[in-house]
């Protein structure tokens, strides 16, 4: 297939070959260390900041802001380059989505973190689960050892969803052995670790208001 094809047909498959892993060829993240501590601007505030050498860059915002990301990655990757730290984009696993959404949802999380990695840029894994049989697949091509990055934010609002959640967290927790997690949100019981924790996103868009 020409270059031309693959880039008409989508899916990044004309970015840089990397090493992938498991049953759905997910590309592998190297681990990286914990960085000094930044203040951390979600993704549709990175094209108008100011002071982007204090800031890191999340995703954990709604899909629809960042699947320009995806579109077209050389561009925003120059962007984000110029930032010290940036996690991986957060594309939902939400429990009623069909199987191979959240399989490819994954997949592209790790295509376009293993293309920043190969640029050379810091690149903190934001690691999402959704259900019990999610967990065969999610940590596929995370890091073991280095710093990692989650959100409780819409998974504490009944009991079940706080259950998986702790779930996937515990397992998270056993699988991949963090030195960080940087936590976006309240932090439920259970959760352990060398915490770092940050308000949620919607949190600080209020306060950013009242201060106005």
């Amino acid at each position: 297939m020409s270059l031309e094809a693959v880039q008409r047909n989508g899916h990044n498959l004309f970015l840089p070959e990397c090493v992938s892993t498991g049953l759905y060829d997910t590309p592998v993240l190297a681990p990286v260390q914990s960085p000094d501590v930044l203040d951390w601007i979600a993704f549709n505030r990175a094209a108008t900041d100011k002071q982007r050498e204090k800031h890191g860059v999340h995703f954990y915002i709604d899909d629809y802001l960042f699947e320009r990301v995806w579109h077209d990655p050389h561009r925003y990757a120059k962007l984000l380059a110029e930032f010290p730290a940036i996690m991986t984009p957060d594309f939902s696993l939400f429990t009623d989505y069909p199987r191979a959404v959240q399989i490819y949802n994954h997949y592209r999380k790790h295509r376009l973190g293993a293309y920043w990695q190969s640029l050379g840029m810091t690149v903190i894994p934001s690691i999402c689960w959704s259900d019990e049989d999610s967990l065969n697949w999610c940590f596929d091509g995370e890091p073991v050892g280095g710093c990692v990055s989650v959100s409780s934010v819409g998974t504490q609002k009944n009991p079940a969803a706080r259950n998986l959640f702790l779930m996937g967290y515990r397992e998270m927790m056993s699988q991949l052995q963090p030195e960080k997690i940087i936590f976006f949100g309240d932090v439920p019981a259970g959760c352990d670790g060398n915490i770092e924790q940050h308000p949620a996103f919607y949190h600080t868009v209020h306060a950013r208001r009242k201060a106005r």
